[in-house]
């Protein structure tokens, strides 16, 4: 089964959110406290969607807000340079900063980052920054949960919404949950379950929804049947190592397996798991092939040190793909 999304249109996707730095420990295998040297990257889980959707030769655009500083200038340069169009990134002007995030590589088991999330420009996005005109010339809008923690920038996102709706633009919901940036786990399940009504396709891993529904150890048929009721026509639920599932509202469900490799770290499989299930269904690629193609992009990331840096080409989500059947048949 394929996914139709409106052909006629500027942008393949327009991701919306955080934009900022990652410093990934340079030293493995070590605490954060006896780590002396980090390497910058762009980072945030809807610039590192389409930084990976870019690279793989979809045509991105980035709605969001950046410090008016040497921070907010490199991470502009680099989006920019990978072929995203940064003409709606927004420059602060009230002396709001990037939020930083530090990562600990002390095992492939042991990763853990460091959020500084206090005051960041990415939450100052106003709604009157962000345009109509804008949105409508994309086939998605990309949401991520974390720019809902705040406002104005919630509202700047809940406007996005509204008029990707207005203008047939596909609404995709990446989960994104970072904690430390809500207040309470009832603001959370209350504005993601806002968004994910209305979005079109719902991506998280079963924690993440289990978030959304204010429970503990979900179900995915409740879950499924509880969104069906309202927009989404397509949910992802990921499972980490025991693969992911895809349901559709038709009644369809798809595994995707999870791709074994050699892993340095955790954090950044999220974020390209989204970039190649998004590329593949833009493509006109079946669910099922869209499935194995986020899980080839996440196990590949896994294995280097950076998120963004890290995301791949076509070329090699298709061969490891290519490597992993040899490997079942054999």
């Amino acid at each position: 089964m394929k996914y139709e999304f409106n052909t006629e249109r500027k942008y393949d996707i327009i991701a919306i959110g955080r934009a900022c730095i990652d410093l990934n420990a340079v030293e493995y295998n070590r605490p954060m406290e006896d780590t002396m040297t980090f390497s910058k990257y762009v980072g945030g889980s809807p610039a590192n969607i389409a930084i990976g959707g870019s690279k793989l030769g979809l045509k991105a655009g980035f709605i969001g807000k950046l410090s008016d500083d040497q921070h907010g200038r490199f991470i502009e340069q680099y989006m920019r340079g990978v072929g995203i169009d940064t003409s709606n990134m927004v420059i602060d002007k009230e002396g709001h900063k990037t939020g930083l995030a530090f990562t600990e590589i002390k095992s492939p088991e042991e990763c853990s980052i460091l959020m500084y999330r206090e005051d960041v420009a990415d939450l100052y996005l106003k709604p009157s920054e962000v345009h109509e005109d804008y949105i409508k010339q994309s086939k998605i809008l990309l949401v991520s949960g974390t720019a809902l923690s705040k406002s104005p920038s919630r509202e700047a996102v809940l406007k996005a919404v509204n008029l990707a709706k207005k203008n047939d633009v596909k609404v995709i919901f990446e989960l994104d949950y970072r904690p430390y940036t809500w207040e309470s786990a009832e603001a959370t399940s209350v504005y993601y379950s806002l968004v994910a009504k209305q979005a079109d396709v719902v991506i998280g891993t079963r924690d993440e929804f289990d978030v959304m529904e204010n429970r503990t150890e979900g179900q995915n048929e409740n879950t499924v049947n509880n969104l069906f009721k309202h927009s989404p026509e397509l949910i992802v639920i990921k499972h980490g190592v025991d693969g992911s599932y895809a349901y559709t509202k038709s009644g369809q469900m798809f595994r995707g397996q999870a791709y074994l490799t050699k892993v340095l770290k955790t954090f950044g499989a999220g974020d390209s798991y989204a970039s190649a299930f998004l590329y593949a269904l833009i493509s006109g690629e079946e669910i099922e092939t869209a499935l194995k193609y986020g899980s080839a992009s996440a196990a590949i990331v896994v294995s280097k040190h950076s998120s963004s840096e890290a995301m791949p080409t076509v070329e090699e989500i298709e061969q490891l793909i290519s490597r992993e059947s040899e490997k079942a048949t054999i």
